[in-house]
């Protein structure tokens, strides 16, 4: 966040990036679900908005009156609290609203909680509900970018599509010069966000980032780098995506099942590899970081070279001497709550304790993290075999 602005100007900042990123799409574009994991821009867009709607306006602002009444069962996403709402699997069914309605509803919502911002008192409570709500909103955007490549990255056209927010920051991270290894010393360090109750952007962090703790590492180095895409052609070359020695059992079974054998977006034509990005399909830039991979396949190329990728706190010790910021960094921590992690009462304690089965930690940001919403605690989190997001590889040197 910007911390010179009103609260009021941070928050239409934040919903204004929401539809420059949906820019260039056609109406078409919009409404498409290829799979469970990705969901249509519109439904983000109206999804963002319910969010807004539901958890401030409706018990705050007097008078509030809701734009559509069926409009929380069609954009609650999996807050059981709130009541029913439509499959996740169901998004992409959903023609009606239109996309001209969802953005109506946006217009509607966004001159509600103008006047609110302006005019409210705002408690200590409701205001880190802001603060929630815009960081919300932010994920938000990342999942936009990632949904959309997936959208049109498996159209058989393979079309093109202005994304500033994503070009800009890669060409920009292309430009910075190698880092030489991170060696952590063996010793004792704190892990986790050092909360301070000040009403200001920077005092935020997810709930899943509290509860400072001690953790002992081990002397260990880190790669100053993340690993690239030619070296992740060696691998491939190597037959790594044939030989099960290098894969965990559930990666090996995934690999098969699927029929794996390159990152996602990456075609072999005529014996030369391409991989599809917002430009279109280009020849694969060997000196560019790796991208759009799983757990399974970071940890199966830290095997075959003899290494082994980092946990989130030898990441975190580290963090203030790496260069991150252009791929989310696969970790092999399991998500699991910090000591003396609790849950929020009501809707808002749905926010992520309970997805914390299941999944694996990445630490950083990527490409398309929006700006500001970065910080060496964040704690993001998938399931190994997911890697539509802009997912990378760096290494532990020593074993």
């Amino acid at each position: 966040m910007i911390a010179e602005q009103t609260l009021t100007q941070q928050y239409l900042r934040v919903r204004a990036h929401s539809e420059a990123i949906c820019a260039g799409l056609e109406t078409e574009d919009y409404v498409v679900q290829p799979v469970v994991d990705v969901s249509p821009p519109k439904w983000h867009l109206g999804h963002t908005t319910w969010f807004w709607e539901t958890f401030v306006l409706v018990p705050n602002a007097p008078d509030y009156r809701i734009f559509h009444e069926d409009f929380s069962y069609v954009f609650n996403s999996y807050y059981e609290t709130v009541g029913k709402r439509v499959l996740r699997t169901d998004r992409g069914n959903l023609s009606r609203p239109t996309v001209a309605g969802v953005y109506a509803y946006r217009s509607y919502v966004d001159e509600q909680m103008s006047r609110f911002l302006d005019t409210a008192y705002l408690s200590d409570e409701l205001y880190a509900l802001i603060l929630l709500g815009l960081n919300h909103e932010q994920q938000h955007q990342e999942l936009l970018i990632t949904d959309i490549k997936y959208i049109l990255g498996h159209n058989p056209l393979l079309p093109v599509i202005p994304m500033p927010a994503v070009t800009e920051l890669e060409n920009r991270m292309a430009l910075q010069s190698s880092r030489e290894s991170v060696r952590i010393p063996e010793g004792i360090y704190t892990i986790g966000f050092q909360w301070a109750s000040s009403r200001n952007a920077e005092s935020f962090c997810f709930d899943n980032e509290l509860g400072v703790h001690k953790v002992y590492l081990n002397d260990t180095t880190l790669s100053g780098n993340l690993i690239t895409n030619g070296e992740f052609l060696e691998f491939i070359n190597a037959g790594g995506y044939q030989h099960f020695r290098h894969w965990l059992s559930d990666g090996w079974a995934w690999v098969q099942a699927n029929q794996i054998q390159a990152p996602m977006y990456w075609h072999q034509i005529d014996g030369t590899w391409w991989n599809y990005t917002f430009d279109g399909l280009q020849p694969v830039d060997t000196s560019a970081p790796v991208c759009h991979v799983s757990q399974y396949e970071a940890d199966a190329f830290a095997r075959w070279r003899g290494k082994r990728l980092p946990t989130e706190f030898e990441w975190e010790a580290a963090a203030d001497q790496l260069n991150w910021g252009s791929r989310w960094e696969w970790t092999n921590s399991a998500y699991l709550p910090y000591p003396g992690f609790t849950t929020a009462d009501g809707a808002v304690g749905e926010y992520n304790g309970k997805f914390m089965s299941g999944q694996m930690v990445l630490r950083g940001a990527s490409v398309a993290t929006p700006e500001g919403h970065s910080r060496p605690t964040y704690r993001n989190f998938f399931q190994p075999d997911k890697r539509w997001q802009f997912t990378g590889i760096r290494l532990v040197e020593n074993m």
